[in-house]
């Protein structure tokens, strides 16, 4: 299949400032996904849960985002991108400010509440986001456009990573015979206590940026990129539609699946580190950071290969090189496979919005609706890590829950090579 290998820029100057205001949004909700993971190793430790129960983080989270895609896409499609923006801002601030009170019960649950309304919010910038940027100009330039947009969320990953490996990790780690001291001693609780409430800076920060990102929106001039028959096509028949298309419902399944996986492989790679190459948690949380900076090289070099590579044809080739990766990952743990499983996140970073745009750049008036279910295709994220977490709970290998990862790849591939 040839590739457009014309000069036009992939987006034009009268909408560059519109442009770079909803990237920055990419950027924005980049710390809060990345910083779950932090936080599933910083609970199982102040609120001593297993790793299925730490996993429900991410259940929550994402589940936020599938309850909240299609009110999302029904504001926007209603009113505007805009509102729909600075909604989800808002949301987003919201849910941040919440984990002080939680802090102050000292409860898991309220934590996976106010993670559940950080979730709706980002739920809200995502749905808009990806469409937006997709329209934002030329439609052959879509896939170029939203990856290189999207290169700005794993910078937002790796800022969050590191701001929780530095500011949420203490560094002390007991183990079973400290433990039962500090508890003859009646100091355990509030050593627990204390690792509880470093995770509330982080998050009270996060909501101020977000309300002032709000404030900026609300005072600029972004185009509503609307078709005229829009309005005059029903939700439901509009969702019935795009149903029908079977390329659209294969991207939906790959994306499910692309989800799952890199949530599943980013959540417990922290936990791999340490458990077969003997690293403390602070090096296993910077280690994590490499995986982010690989990402981010990863979309960057993707984002110019695809002027010479048909953006399907060359995720057809990163999901292969993954599936490699995760073999030796399983079945070589320890430092060879830790570097393998820090290299899949080079090759998977291209995938979320080549799988988006691929699914979405043909519905047209649709897809602000398509972009909505494409975004609650993000519960693979709330699917898969538990199902890792309670094989690792049931197996007691960690390696082996690599599994599932490894046969999303394998069907990305698939879809990868037989897109029309």
């Amino acid at each position: 299949m040839n590739v457009d290998n014309t000069k036009r820029a992939i987006v034009s100057s009268q909408y560059l400032l519109p442009f770079i205001l909803v990237t920055c949004l990419f950027f924005m909700w980049g710390i809060p996904n990345n910083l779950n993971g932090i936080l599933i190793k910083q609970f199982m430790k102040s609120f001593e849960l297993s790793m299925l129960q730490a996993s429900l983080i991410q259940s929550v989270f994402y589940f936020g985002y599938f309850v909240f895609a299609f009110p999302a896409a029904m504001v926007m499609r209603k009113y505007s991108y805009k509102i729909g923006l600075i909604g989800g801002l808002m949301l987003f601030a919201l849910g941040c400010m919440l984990f002080w009170p939680a802090a102050i019960i000292g409860s898991y649950l309220f934590f996976l509440l106010a993670l559940f309304v950080i979730a709706s919010g980002l739920a809200f910038l995502e749905t808009g986001c990806n469409p937006f940027i997709i329209q934002l100009g030329d439609k052959s330039k879509a896939e170029q456009r939203l990856n290189f947009a999207q290169a700005f969320n794993p910078v937002g990953s790796i800022t969050g990573v590191l701001i929780g490996t530095t500011c949420i990790f203490s560094g002390v780690e007991l183990d079973p015979q400290a433990i039962e001291g500090m508890k003859a001693a009646g100091t355990y609780t509030a050593y627990l206590e204390e690792e509880t409430w470093r995770v509330i800076i982080p998050y009270l920060f996060l909501a101020a940026f977000a309300l002032l990102w709000a404030v900026l929106l609300w005072r600029s001039n972004l185009p509503e990129i609307k078709d005229n028959e829009e309005d005059k096509i029903s939700f439901s028949n509009s969702l019935k539609q795009i149903l029908k298309n079977k390329n659209f419902v294969k991207g939906v399944l790959a994306q499910f699946l692309y989800v799952g996986a890199q949530v599943g492989t980013w959540s417990y790679f922290i936990m791999y580190v340490q458990q077969y190459t003997g690293e403390s948690e602070k090096i296993a949380g910077y280690m994590l950071s490499g995986t982010l900076v690989a990402f981010t090289l990863g979309r960057l070099s993707a984002t110019a290969l695809m002027k010479h590579i048909d953006p399907a044809r060359l995720m057809g080739i990163y999901s292969v090189i993954n599936i490699l990766l995760l073999a030796i990952s399983i079945s070589m743990p320890g430092h060879l496979g830790m570097w393998c499983l820090l290299l899949t996140s080079f090759f998977m970073s291209l995938m979320y919005p080549t799988i988006f745009a691929l699914s979405v750049k043909e519905l047209g008036d649709q897809a602000k609706i398509g972009g909505s279910v494409m975004v609650m295709a993000i519960m693979g994220g709330a699917i898969m890590t538990p199902l890792m977490g309670w094989m690792i709970d049931t197996t007691q290998n960690l390696a082996l829950s690599l599994s599932l990862p490894l046969v999303s790849y394998v069907y990305i591939s698939y879809y990868s090579f037989t897109k029309k």
